[in-house]
């Protein structure tokens, strides 16, 4: 049976203490980039938390979904047999793609279909990106027929009140939505 788990941002009280000027993504790619793979994200996003939580396993394979400049990807490639780095920014792609480990594969993914091979994948994982997906009723399903048997999806996002980090309120999703 398929399950979704849905896990919300680890470090709410980390993040009110955090530093962090961009709330909307900045305008160019190369600017994105640096946002997200900024290493003081990490103090909010506890990555190596989150790794050690998944309980991945090292035969999975796994589909970063919003992946941008790899943030995630390279974390899951050194814990999974394969990733997928999926996004609908090919300028980000290019960029995680750059001395990517060789189990990393990037796909462009369009705004309404993540693209990924059906039953290929043991784990999608979605990382502050939920809440920009427009027409999700829609795009679930096509992220459950990616799915292997057995296989999860997992979400991690902002809480729905005001925080330093992370989108106006009005775009978070409530955990009941």
């Amino acid at each position: 049976m398929k399950r979704i788990v849905l896990l919300l941002c680890l470090a709410a009280a980390v993040a009110a203490q955090v530093d962090h000027p961009h709330r909307h993504p900045p305008r160019s790619a190369r600017e994105y980039a640096r946002v997200l793979n900024d290493p003081k994200r990490d103090a909010w996003q506890l990555p190596d938390q989150v790794i050690q939580a998944l309980n991945l396993k090292p035969d999975e394979v796994v589909a970063d979904l919003g992946a941008g400049a790899g943030y995630f990807s390279r974390r899951f490639a050194h814990h999974a047999a394969k990733v997928y780095a999926v996004d609908i920014n090919g300028e980000l792609l290019r960029m995680a793609a750059e001395g990517a480990p060789a189990n990393m594969e990037t796909i462009l993914a369009a705004p309404d279909d993540p693209r990924l091979p059906p039953g290929a994948v043991d784990m999608v994982f979605l990382c502050n990106v939920l809440h920009h997906i427009a027409n999700r009723p829609a795009y679930l399903p096509k992220l459950a027929r990616a799915l292997k048997p057995g296989g999860r999806i997992v979400n991690i996002d902002f809480y729905k009140k005001p925080l330093p980090v992370g989108p106006p309120e009005a775009m978070k999703i409530a955990e009941r939505d």
